[in-house]
């Protein structure tokens, strides 16, 4: 099976807390990380380095999607906090679905929150490519 991640965090949340979210994400679904192929999040993360980190770790190309691109998808959990700080009711649900080409009924884990030591939270979703 082939999977994209759409990730979400909070500014400056450490890339450990950011692996482990996506670990428990992984293994909610019976998945691996040998099965991701694409990883997609909102281009106003685009200079985070969890994420830069994790990239460089896993050998990833992180795709960034505008505000505007991830709110014309449709989710089953929009949330008006994110989109109070971002301008999209989603970031990880929308942008896993944008980078597998699916919709909805496709995602595989809907949004899966871990909040770190520190307190900073990351969100990944899961979606199956097609």
């Amino acid at each position: 099976m082939k999977i994209a991640l759409g990730l979400g965090c909070d500014r400056g949340t450490p890339a450990a807390t950011i692996a482990q979210c996506i670990a428990e994400a992984l293994t909610a679904c019976g998945s691996s990380l040998a099965e991701v192929v694409a990883v997609a999040s909102i281009d106003l993360k685009a200079d985070e380095a969890g994420f830069a980190e994790l990239a460089a770790a896993y050998g990833w190309r992180i795709r960034y999607y505008s505000a505007a691109e991830l709110a014309a998808v449709s989710v089953p959990n929009p949330s008006e906090t994110v989109r109070r700080y971002t301008g999209t009711p989603s970031v990880s649900e929308a942008a896993a679905l944008l980078a597998a080409g699916v919709d909805s009924s496709q995602l595989l884990i809907e949004k899966h929150r871990r909040r770190g030591p520190d307190g900073k939270n990351a969100t990944v979703s899961i979606a199956r490519i097609s």
